[in-house]
């Protein structure tokens, strides 16, 4: 009996120190966290020891970017995008959606983009279009977009515009990803598939279909694709060939749900949002090519399940 307990207490301490030691590891190693979950109305800075450096009350949400100058671009609803100081929480930017061309429609922003020439690039979702705007709030380009299935809310999730001027386009409602060149014509698409399962509706780790979320350019040519209620990731070729693939149960000790957001590290590397997989799970995980968890975020005070988007400071970009 005695025996059994000191085993019981030495197998404690152990963890005790393991799980301390990881600690250290994610503060030594300068991580912080931008992140966004619009079901408790908050995008939040989170240090490395976990307390918040900076929060702003937020809406409705699908993207986010910190800037260069330590300014950060999110919208405060649907329509509305600001830049802003978190010195002292002034909008020092923005732009809505709602005015303009689009007033009087019904229009859904999901996605948007701090270009290297100071404009912003938005996805308005309703019109289907891509436009940019410079800092005066005057649109400079636009482009429409191929939807096949419109719906203000689905038309697009997150849209990056890439090195070559092309666009990169997550089309939720389609279940597909498409590039377009400045002029509008689409110069690759790949639908993402449902590998052989029927659909099944809802946004936790039950459902499934083909949702994309996020599509990311790597530096080999080929695409990053989060899969949103697909529960996972794939890499395809420009041939359209699947080379690499991360399932809902590949890591050990985490269920997938909704995957959202992605990160390519130059490691190799890949951070990705794990949104609506419930309290027992991160919201965000990195994971190697061996399909290995080597870092996890999971903070359930600060957010709550729909931690929708993230950026991770400090991880060598």
């Amino acid at each position: 009996m005695l025996r059994s307990l000191l085993l019981i207490n030495t197998l404690l301490v152990t963890n005790l120190l393991a799980c301390a030691s990881a600690a250290e590891s994610a503060i030594e190693a300068g991580r912080r966290v931008l992140a966004a979950d619009y079901s408790v109305g908050r995008i939040a800075l989170i240090d490395p020891d976990g307390s918040i450096a900076w929060e702003h009350k937020i809406g409705p949400i699908h993207d986010l970017q910190l800037l260069d100058n330590g300014h950060v671009l999110f919208q405060l609803s649907w329509t509305r995008i600001v830049e802003v100081d978190p010195a002292d929480n002034r909008i020092v930017w923005e732009y809505d959606s709602a005015g303009g061309d689009n007033q009087g429609q019904r229009v859904e922003v999901h996605s948007f983009q701090r270009l290297p020439d100071g404009r912003t690039m938005i996805a308005e979702s309703g019109p289907g279009r891509v436009i940019e705007v410079d800092q005066a709030g005057e649109i400079r380009h636009e482009l429409k977009l191929k939807v096949d299935h419109p719906d203000p809310h689905r038309d697009t999730r997150l849209v990056r515009k890439l090195a070559s001027g092309n666009y990169l386009v997550a089309h939720e409602g389609d279940g597909a990803v498409r590039e377009y060149a400045a002029d509008g014509e689409v110069v690759w698409e790949y639908e993402v598939p449902l590998f052989g399962r029927k659909r099944r509706g809802g946004h936790a780790a039950e459902a499934w279909g083909n949702a994309v979320f996020a599509a990311e350019r790597l530096a080999n040519g080929n695409t990053l694709i989060a899969t949103g209620n697909g529960h996972g990731v794939i890499e395809v070729t420009p041939d359209k060939e699947v080379v690499w693939r991360l399932k809902q149960r590949d890591l050990p000790g985490v269920t997938l749900a909704w995957v959202t957001t992605l990160q390519p590290l130059p490691s190799g590397n890949v951070i990705l949002g794990n949104c609506h997989a419930g309290p027992d799970n991160p919201q965000i995980v990195e994971v190697n090519r061996d399909k290995q968890v080597v870092w996890s975020f999971e903070d359930h005070e600060n957010f709550g399940d729909a931690l929708s988007n993230s950026w991770v400071v400090g991880v060598g970009e």
